[in-house]
């Protein structure tokens, strides 16, 4: 991931980005630990990197399917499709205020291994970048110049908010191992 901020001074944010970060300014960011890190991060960049050309809502239902190869997210649930739809549904995603998304598996995606084996080798390759970083601040996504317009911005939002729910619970000057090594163990903010 390339994670170098293209606009520091924050000049000329587009008003797509105004809009996400002030949702997100409403909603009060509580602290997290690292497993709820580690998992919304990596749901949210499986969501990010599917392809999709719509700006996504916060609270609304978005539909992930695996076409071709590749995953796309539509507007469009199965039973919305006239004529079937256009590959394997894999299931609902759901952007949450705090610029985090979920993803609930179809039930036949939930059982199919080969699927879960891909996710299980994607969360992996996370989790060995992750622990590559000096701190888990600078393992959150700033800018991801692979990714396309509105996924970029959304992994930009994901990042702040991480951060700030990070730094609420005292680890993001952490590196992964040693906020993993505090599980079970009461952290303060001021502790860091």
């Amino acid at each position: 991931m390339n994670h170098k901020n293209p606009n520091p001074q924050g000049k000329g944010l587009s008003p797509v980005l105004e809009g996400l970060m002030q949702s997100r300014a409403r909603v009060p960011l509580p602290p997290k630990q690292i497993d709820q890190i580690a998992s919304e991060l990596f749901t949210s960049l499986f969501v990010l990197n599917s392809r999709f050309s719509f700006r996504p809502v916060v609270g609304r239902s978005y539909w992930l399917y695996r076409v071709d190869g590749s995953f796309r997210l539509y507007l469009l649930s199965p039973s919305d499709w006239s004529a079937g739809y256009p590959g394997r549904f894999i299931g609902e995603c759901v952007l949450q205020d705090d610029i985090t998304w979920t993803l609930t598996l179809d039930e036949a995606a939930a059982n199919d291994q080969t699927l879960l084996q891909y996710l299980e080798r994607e969360r992996r390759q996370l989790e060995e970048s992750l622990q590559q970083t000096d701190s888990l601040q600078e393992a959150m996504p700033v800018y991801v110049e692979s990714l396309p317009f509105y996924s970029r911005l959304l992994a930009y939002g994901l990042g702040s908010s991480l951060r700030v729910s990070m730094q609420a619970a005292g680890i993001s000057t952490l590196g992964y191992d040693e906020a993993r090594g505090l599980l079970g163990h009461e952290l303060r903010p001021d502790d860091n």
